[in-house]
């Protein structure tokens, strides 16, 4: 079992980074995907990126290919989300997620274990 604690968020202007962090307790965080997933208002909840156990293995929703990157450091226990340009659109509260798997997920329902989430607000 693991316990996930998102981090970074905030109000930021369109067109500037921001780094989100999630933080895992507990052992073997090496043996778990991780993933990030979004949800903004009245919007259901949408895949953002994952990446696989040793960090070898990623992939991105189309809309944020090209700005965002995702990366993780085994010996921290964390996962991060580097996210460059952002947009309007961007706009939502983001969630870590974690499954005990090889390979890589991109679908919520095949992940056991969610952070609360961390909201991140562009503004035009």
């Amino acid at each position: 079992q693991v316990q996930l604690v998102e981090s970074g968020g905030g109000l930021v202007q369109a067109g500037v980074s921001l780094r989100l962090s999630c933080a895992a307790s507990g052992r073997s965080f090496g043996e778990y995907v991780m993933g990030w997933f979004r949800q903004a208002p009245g919007k259901e909840r949408e895949f953002v990126a994952t990446i696989s156990r040793s960090g070898g293995i990623t992939e991105y929703e189309d809309s944020v290919k090209g700005r965002f990157t995702i990366s993780r450091d085994n010996a921290k226990n964390t996962v991060y989300l580097q996210m460059n340009s952002l947009k309007p659109e961007d706009t939502a509260v983001y969630y870590c997620a974690a499954e005990r798997a090889m390979g890589i997920r991109t679908r919520g329902e095949l992940y056991d274990y969610w952070g609360q989430g961390t909201q991140v607000t562009i503004s035009s």
